[in-house]
């Protein structure tokens, strides 16, 4: 499942990504833009604007909390997904692209000190070339996820 996100959905953007989900963010204001890439792509749109218009063959889901918690449980709820955790950390939560593994010795230099002494396995954005570690936002994620889900 594919899902492309209107400007106001920001950090739900980012908190799909972070389980797993291709969605892309799209902050363009140009409604007809969104529907075309929306088909094309074959992505669910979310959105805050109720004004966004009805067209055939585009799915769509108006969500309707301000709050990030909120809106994840909707998400989840509505569209339905279902969290995975082998999915989890697998897209990059700036760009959206896949993550690469990438070998230890590789990172040496752009992680801190403690990080490459105490983890073992890192991935990297092809595109934006952030770095990724199973730090402790791991553990948050999932307690935050546990209470949405409840």
């Amino acid at each position: 499942m594919k899902f492309i996100l209107t400007k106001e959905l920001g950090r739900l953007a980012r908190w799909l990504r972070i389980l797993g989900f291709d969605s892309e963010y799209f902050t363009q204001d140009k409604e007809s833009t969104l529907i075309i890439k929306a088909l094309q792509e074959e992505r669910i749109i979310l959105t805050r604007n109720v004004r966004l218009g009805r067209h055939p063959g585009i799915r769509k889901l108006h969500i309707s909390s301000n709050y990030l918690s909120e809106q994840l449980r909707q998400a989840l709820r509505e569209l339905p997904l279902k969290p995975n955790e082998a999915l989890m950390f697998t897209r990059c939560i700036i760009c959206n692209e896949p993550l690469a593994n990438i070998e230890k010795e590789k990172v040496k230099t752009q992680v801190p000190e403690y990080v490459f002494k105490t983890q073992s396995d890192f991935v990297r954005c092809p595109v934006c070339k952030r770095i990724y570690w199973q730090g402790s936002h791991w553990g948050k994620v999932a307690k935050t996820l546990e209470e949405i889900t409840r």
